[in-house]
């Protein structure tokens, strides 16, 4: 097997200084950032996008959702053993020129098409950055001061999650435009300083190339299974071409699963799977971020269409919620050694389905905030502090040391899954409602389908509680 991303990171140069090392820093903080703060403000600006060009659809723009999180999950395995293979801070500060620029022409799209395929390619400069940025902050620390340097690196997630909202209020009160030019000055910043402070050190890995076109593979999967789930109310759930779609998603799945199976360097080994604690640990991540996803989206989407709040607005209105995640998140060592992390996860997702299941029961078409959306949202940022957070680390200490990066990359992989899914799903089940008490139905619909994926992730979570007990017992 072959190790990616940051397993085993060198020493850090002996000459390397304290200033260097805290430009490195600044300079990967800078692009993980700004990749994770996208994340949060494409969907606070994508009913301004829908006004712009001419009322398009929500199937239509969720691929500016979609495209974006489908070429990230494909990629970032290979881009990580790529890195390995040539050195992680050439790789990073390939990604991170390819997403500056992709930035830049997401803002001069003249067309959704055009818009799509830039946010495919920053997509895949992002998934260049991400595995590599910690590696580069490890390749530049000194041993005893890494603990604290990967505390601060995971932080930064947690920080974009509760700036992105109120943050791509601001800038979509300006102009949709603004979420993506606020990329490029911070990546040709970053770009400039790293080219000059990030560390020089080789690559590692001499063995075979990351399959490509195995990553093409999962990236028709995704992509198709998606298209089955947002056409399936305009092509009829019952016609050829989604029935179609869904059985080209399943043979290019098993196909992509025996290439997997048989290539000395695939995207997913698959040994890894077989781990119970891993393989429960993704698959409730999987689901969780599918429920995380719906839930995203709606939020946004009912504060502006159906309460018709400003893109600001929106904003505040939804960052209880983010802001709740990093202390809840930091806070919740103490109940994981009392609980277990598995059954922590189980009350996080249990949480998370009374917040959206209180959505569904009291909000109404008139504004209602405090008493309607505000306790959902509290609900759910406890909820996501309490199980993202702790499946992540089961997932990886399930794993040996040597498999810690490509573990990390997987479960990654998982969850970027699961928000296409969830993006598809939710926009099929609300579909284009005409008045405000069929827009109230058709959130509905899409709240319990969040409610379901949040139990059955509740349920995986179990499945790795009970995992977890029988490995602790050998």
């Amino acid at each position: 097997m072959q190790r990616v991303g940051i397993s085993n990171p060198p020493v850090a140069p002996t000459g390397s200084s304290r200033p260097h090392r805290r430009a490195a820093f600044l300079v990967v903080a800078a692009a993980v950032f700004v990749s994770n703060l996208d994340l949060f403000i494409v969907n606070v600006a994508l009913p301004a996008m829908q006004q712009h060009f001419h009322g398009a659809g929500l199937a239509t723009l969720s691929w500016v959702l979609n495209g974006y999180a489908i070429v990230f999950a494909a990629l970032l395995v290979p881009a990580g053993r790529l890195a390995d293979r040539i050195s992680h801070r050439t790789v990073f500060l390939a990604g991170l020129g390819v997403f500056t620029a992709a930035s830049a022409l997401c803002a001069l799209a003249p067309a959704v098409g055009w818009l799509d395929a830039a946010r495919v390619l920053q997509a895949a400069g992002a998934a260049a950055l991400m595995p590599t940025s910690l590696a580069l902050l490890l390749d530049a620390t000194p041993p005893a001061e890494r603990p604290g340097a990967i505390r601060a690196w995971a932080s930064i997630g947690g920080i974009a999650a509760g700036l992105g909202p109120v943050l791509g209020g601001l800038l979509v009160e300006a102009d949709w435009r603004w979420v993506f030019i606020v990329n490029v000055p911070i990546g040709i910043a970053a770009f400039a300083v790293g080219a000059r402070v990030l560390p020089r050190l080789r690559g590692t890995e001499n063995g075979p190339l990351p399959d490509l076109f195995g990553a093409g593979l999962l990236t028709a999967a995704i992509a198709t299974l998606t298209v089955a789930l947002v056409k399936g109310d305009d092509w009829g759930w019952g016609s050829p071409r989604v029935l179609g779609s869904l059985l080209a998603g399943a043979l290019l799945t098993g196909w992509f699963l025996r290439r997997s199976a048989h290539h000395r360097a695939p995207i997913v080994e698959l040994p890894l799977l077989r781990v119970p604690s891993f393989a429960a640990a993704n698959t409730a991540a999987l689901l969780f971020t599918l429920a995380f996803a719906g839930m995203l989206l709606t939020s946004v989407l009912w504060c502006q269409q159906v309460w018709e709040y400003s893109a600001l607005r929106t904003g505040l209105a939804i960052a209880p919620g983010p802001l709740l995640v990093p202390p809840v998140a930091l806070g919740s060592a103490a109940l994981v050694r009392r609980l277990g992390p598995g059954r922590t996860a189980a009350l996080g997702t249990l949480l998370f389905a009374a917040g959206i299941g209180w959505w569904a029961a009291a909000i109404g078409v008139e504004p209602g905030y405090a008493a309607e959306l505000l306790p959902g949202l509290l609900l759910t940022g406890l909820g996501v502090g309490l199980t993202l957070p702790t499946l992540i680390g089961s997932a990886a200490a399930a794993l040996p040391p040597t498999r810690f990066a490509t573990g990390s990359a997987i479960t990654t992989m998982a969850r970027q899954i699961g928000a296409v899914v969830g993006v598809a799903l939710t926009v099929s089940l609300i579909g284009t409602p005409q008045g405000p008490q069929a827009a109230l139905d058709g959130f509905r619909r899409g709240w319990t389908a969040v409610i379901v994926a949040a139990l059955l992730a509740c349920a995986a979570a179990l499945v790795l509680a009970a995992a977890q007990r029988r490995a602790a017992a050998k």
